[in-house]
């Protein structure tokens, strides 16, 4: 197995399912603050980076990436809170803090209270009367337009908030207002409605924290009394004058405008209701008319909110029905209630059941929801916790559920256990299924978080303690552990079982997510052992009518789950030694087999329906089935095709592996058509479904052969062995899918069908393999090479054997070749390097026939073939990207570490060894550049690795990626370092780099990346050795090699590395600089004029730094003429000055060449 592939969940890395978009599936489990000295030292450093850009973004980012850490558990931070806060409001209260320094202050403010709240945030900003001025005064100077510091208004919005609750008549700060001749003097209670009413209506954050203070500035006695109703009639104007159909309206209407409203108008209600009511007084203030009149306004404008399209207004709405109800009556309180039920009819959409659900959840959790109502509103919130309302290709409701969850958290604080356990194994089976089947991870943390809660203050959910140190809130996380793993544990008890099966038929299995369809078939998988008569007895009944069903997501989960109800049926019935017809009755099995045929045998009526009516004239009958004969082309081909043909492939391997007794029953043979035809038909397929459609037809295939196709004698008859002959004539298709999908079926095949014919099948896969006829086809030739390792997997290993049933010593050097040939696929097209996917193939194949002869014929493995595969796999740790990086290093250090018993022959074993520890096998980060790359750069020791790791780290040092050229090219200049005395290294380490530039002439893969490497090393002085000698040889092939390269050549990138190179060659004395010189000359006369401009100017700054080329005169001379000639000008003039210039330097002058006619 190869090292590192599998990550800590046990998924594979490219296996989607257990991704969820735009989620974190996984928490941090943290203790403690524990970047509390760093925190404090980028707070202390605010004062020496505000200056820098680019140091105060890096200590910005660092410290959001230190306080993200915390979104899940940000109440670690409170014991930290106040000094970060004293420390930051400490600058910001300097006078001599200049303006970016504030602000970048505020920015630190502003990400602490995202990840810990505002409002608990806010508790520790100081708000004295002396505090209300200052603020204030830095908020008027603040311009709303700057989008740059949106950040410091939303913080000073905020810190305004609290100060502005001051207990005292805001008229005693207006005495501090000094008057400004010919302006009249403003008080302090107009300048902050001013300045709330100017960020009410910008479209940053800053309108979100003016919302808050004006909710909570509005309601103070002095301000109500003297400006709500003109703040009011301000609101009701503004939105009376605006529209959304302009941006500007959309803005000033935006829901937390509109939550204002609802804020305002619980204020306005709370100052009419008394705080404490006695039933006395309360009927007699009800009955006066005004006042009744104004509460049913006010409750049905409430219930009105509860279904905004807006969640911040349905919260509102929500609170303000919790809090008016709390200080009616019972019997009116009650009424309440039963007008928020009305939010919940099926007629009402997704936005009236959340904020319905939220209005319960706030009257619970204040005891206003009375027990005898339990019985109404728990039905309701049972359905709130599976509401699921399909809209277009997605659904809605996760508010809904995520409401209901919290309502039952609601409920676990408000009731007493008693009034409760009528509902309790209802609620419980509810909270479990969501907490474990919801599709939305916010949804199932909430579900858990709400069955914990109830769990401890209820203590009457069935085995709560066990369920919850299961399902708590982090393992809910994953969607995969929690279908296939959670679910079996807590379906163990027998209370949930039922209801969890139940839940997947009914709600999961026609999902309209296809990954969520799959989990749950696997679900039920691993459930059906806890419950096989019930699963025999309703389930299946249940799901073969809904698998030959119209409707597609239906019709696809029921396929699933009744293929793997079937699979785990059959592995508890051979585990109590049972035949299969213990479970399956006859009626079953016969449905089972006929689920794929029900479409085939309508078709084929429909098709001869068709036929008749059009010959009798009866044209809309014809026009119906023609309608219907489009359905079934559209369930081949089109989506339908793609979601059924896996599907049904599924089913053929469960079936298959089940062991059903079809031997030679005519459906066998309906099965092979439709895995055969969905091979042949991968090209008609989407991209996106190709892939599953090809494994689910070569997993069926191999579950099909191996059941029902090899007789009595272990062999194959004659009819089945003709698939072999059919799969190989598939392997010259011109559809590279058809090639792909034959390749894999061939790599799928039983050892009996291929007994005989291997050595035909591994000449078809060599030609399907090998590029040829200018055909790329990169696909077919990575699942080429998969196939010849599976082939030699299946038949095995015989030394002497026949090379027609045997990996022996007849073919293995041809195997080895074929892949070996693989690991130099190169291939590009507009998709990219596109053979990378061919050299990935190529290694893992490599190491599963390694290991296998290792295991099992050692002696097949000869020195120069362990060399070959080594030093392949090295050079492509060494390359650029950074997964098959990471798959290379794996592959290369699990051929070295495996000891059952060791691959022989490997080079250097020792030093491979000291270099790669085997305790950091394991763990050694293949995609990290700073990581791999000094450690492959240690093989450039070794003689034997030498070339192919230069060639690895040549692509990498002059590739594009930023990080892997700094990191490689780095790694590189410290080996050079490290042999710059040991003479013998050095030049043997020059004469691999010559090597590797001639073996790569004119190839631009490698030779451009090679010339930017070169420029690197000569720039860092790596070669400094041989500038002591005159015309050293290496300094003079390698001009000729750079020379040789950009000849001819129109490659722009091309020629800029080759001048380069030319002036970093000027250091190397004695003829070369004459040599040197006249290149870049030839190139200050190219055609193309960017050639010309970056020839000069690299020329000018090479005649500075190297000085001693010339005089002092003539170094003048030439510098002035590079730097005032236009080099755009026209060729003549410029081979003028050109020519000047070789006669200054004593350079030979270039001689035009005229071609003859």
């Amino acid at each position: 197995m190869v090292l590192n592939e599998i990550n800590n969940d046990g998924c594979d890395q490219e296996d989607n399912k257990c991704l969820e978009p735009d989620v974190i599936a996984k928490g941090n489990i943290l203790e403690s603050f524990t970047e509390s000295q760093e925190t404090k030292e980028l707070i202390n450093n605010l004062r020496l980076v505000y200056k820098d850009l680019i140091r105060r973004e890096k200590v910005l980012e660092k410290f959001r990436v230190i306080m993200d850490k915390y979104q899940e558990q940000p109440h670690l931070l409170d014991l930290h809170l106040e000094w970060m806060l004293n420390s930051l409001l400490g600058i910001i209260r300097h006078e001599a803090s200049p303006p970016p320094l504030i602000h970048l202050a505020f920015q630190f403010l502003y990400i602490i209270s995202k990840v810990r709240g505002y409002k608990t945030f806010l508790r520790l900003f100081p708000h004295e009367v002396a505090d209300v001025q200052p603020v204030l005064d830095m908020l008027v100077t603040q311009n709303p337009k700057e989008y740059e510091t949106w950040e410091t208004r939303y913080m000073l919005l905020l810190w305004l908030s609290v100060t502005c609750l001051i207990p005292f008549d805001l008229v005693r700060l207006d005495g501090n207002i000094s008057s400004v001749e010919g302006c009249p003097r403003v008080s302090t209670m107009d300048r902050i409605l001013a300045v709330a009413k100017s960020y009410l209506v910008v479209s940053d954050k800053s309108r979100d924290a003016a919302a808050v203070l004006v909710s909570k500035f509005i309601t103070r006695p002095d301000v109500r009394q003297k400006r709500m109703a003109d703040f009011l009639d301000w609101t009701l104007s503004t939105l009376s004058k605006s529209s959304f159909q302009t941006i500007d309206g959309t803005i000033v209407m935006d829901g937390m405008l509109q939550a204002l409203v609802w804020e305002t108008t619980l204020q306005v209600g709370y100052a009419k209701i008394p705080e404490t009511w006695s039933v006395t007084s309360s009927r007699l203030y009800l009955c006066e008319n005004h006042f009744k009149c104004k509460f049913v306004f006010l409750l049905e404008q409430l219930l009105i909110g509860l279904k905004d399209k807006d969640t911040i207004v349905r919260w509102s709405a929500a609170k303000g029905i919790g809090r008016l109800t709390g200080r009616l009556p019972k019997e009116l309180a009650d009424e309440v209630v039963g007008s928020v039920l009305d939010c919940f009819s099926f007629q009402e959409t997704d936005n009236a059941w959340h904020g319905g659900c939220l209005a319960l959840a706030e009257l619970g959790r204040r005891g206003l929801l009375l027990p005898s109502r339990l019985s109404d509103v728990v039905p309701v919130i049972l359905k709130g916790l599976t509401y699921d309302e399909k809209r277009g290709a997605c659904s809605v409701g996760s508010n809904v559920r995520d409401s209901a969850c919290y309502v039952c958290w609601a409920f676990a604080r408000a009731y007493d256990p008693l009034e409760l356990r009528p509902f309790v194994n209802q609620i419980a089976s509810a909270l479990i299924i969501a907490a474990i089947f919801d599709r939305d991870v916010n949804c199932r943390r909430a579900a858990s978080a709400a069955f914990q809660e109830n769990v401890g203050r209820q203590g009457t959910f069935p085995h709560g303690i066990d369920i919850v140190t299961t399902a708590d809130y982090f393992a809910v996380g994953n969607r995969a552990n929690c279908f296939l793993n959670i679910s079996v544990y807590v379906a163990g008890f027998p209370e949930y079982t039922q209801p969890m099966i139940d839940h997947l038929i009914n709600m999961k299995i026609n999902h309209w997510d296809s990954v969520i369809r799959e989990f749950s078939a696997e679900a039920l998988h691993n459930l059906t052992p806890l419950a096989p008569e019930y699963i025999t007895r309703e389930v299946l009944p249940k799901l073969l009518p809904l698998a030959v069903g119209i409707d597609l997501h239906t019709r696809h989960g029921a396929i699933l789950a009744c293929a793997e109800i079937t699979h785990a049926l059959s592995l508890l019935a051979e585990e109590k030694k049972r035949l299969i017809s213990f479970y399956l009755d006859e009626k079953t099995l016969e449905g089972l087999k006929q689920i794929h045929l029900e479409k085939q045998a309508d078709l084929d009526s429909c098709i001869n329906f068709l036929f008749l009516f059009l010959s009798c004239q009866c044209k809309m009958l014809a026009v119906m089935l023609f309608l219907k004969l489009v359905f079934f082309s559209f369930f081949s081909r089109g989506l339908g095709g793609e979601l059924m043909r896996p599907a049904v492939c599924t089913l053929i391997e469960k079936l298959s592996l089940s062991k059903m007794p079809f031997r030679k029953d005519p459906i066998i043979g309906d099965w092979q058509w439709l895995i055969n035809d969905s091979l042949q038909s991968l090209h008609l397929i989407s991209s996106n479904s190709r892939q599953q459609i090809k494994e689910s037809a070569v997993s069926a295939l191999a579950a099909l052969c191996n059941e029902y196709y090899c007789n009595e004698e272990g062999g194959a008859n004659p009819a089945e062995q003709d698939l072999v002959v059919q799969y190989i004539s598939g392997l010259q298709s011109h559809e590279e899918m058809i090639r792909c999908g034959f390749s894999l079926a061939i790599g799928a095949l039983p050892k009996f069908l291929l007994k005989g014919k291997l050595q035909e099948v591994l000449d078809a896969l060599k030609k399907a393999t090998s590029v040829s006829g200018g055909v790329s086809f990169a696909e077919s030739r990575r699942d080429g090479l998969k196939a010849v390792a599976k082939v030699c997997l299946t038949v095995g290993v015989n030394g002497e054997g026949s090379p027609n049933e045997f990996v022996c010593k007849s073919n293995v050097t041809e195997i080895y070749n074929i892949l070996l040939d693989g690991l130099n696929d190169y291939t590009t097209d507009s998709r990219g390097d596109v053979g990378a996917w061919v050299r990935e193939a190529a290694m893992t194949s490599l190491m599963e026939i390694t290991l296998l002869l290792t295991r099992t014929e050692p002696a097949l493995i000869d020195a120069n073939v362990s060399k070959r595969i080594m030093c392949s796999v090295a050079q492509q740790s060494a390359e650029k990207i950074d997964r098959f990086r990471a798959h290379a290093g794996s592959v290369f250090l699990t051929l070295l570490y495996f000891d059952n018993p060791p691959v022989p022959h490997i080079p250097h074993r020792e030093d491979l060894e000291r270099i790669f520890p085997r305790s950091e096998a394991v763990t050694f980060n293949w995609n990290a550049p700073s990581q791999a790359f000094p450690r492959v750069t240690q093989l450039l020791g070794l003689a034997s690795y030498r070339y192919h790791i230069l060639t690895g780290l040549t692509v990498s040092i002059g590739g594009l990626t930023e990080s892997t050229v700094r990191c490689s090219s780095q790694s590189l200049f410290n080996y050079l370092k490290s042999i710059q005395n040991d003479r013998e290294v050095m030049n043997s380490f020059c004469e691999t780099l010559l090597k590797v530039f001639e073996d790569n002439l004119l190839n631009d893969r490698v030779s451009i990346p090679l010339l930017k490497m070169l420029d690197q090393i000569l720039a860092n002085g790596c070669f400094d050795v041989f500038i002591t000698e005159e015309n050293h040889p290496f300094p003079m092939k390698l001009l000729t090699l750079c020379k040789e390269e950009s000849k001819r050549t129109k490659d722009i990138q091309k020629l800029r590395s080759s001048i380069a190179v030319f002036c970093d060659l000027v250091q190397f004395p004695g003829d070369m600089r004459k040599k040197v010189l006249f290149q870049l000359f030839l190139l200050l006369c190219h055609p193309f004029p960017i050639i010309r401009k970056t020839t000069a100017s690299q020329v000018y700054e090479m005649l500075i730094t190297y000085s001693d080329i010339a005089e002092s005169d003539v170094l003048e001379n030439a510098l002035t003429i590079l730097s005032d000639t236009n080099w755009d000008a026209d060729l003549p003039f410029l081979r003028k000055q050109r020519n000047y210039l070789c006669d200054l330097m004593k350079v030979p002058k270039p001689q035009l060449v005229v071609k003859s006619t």
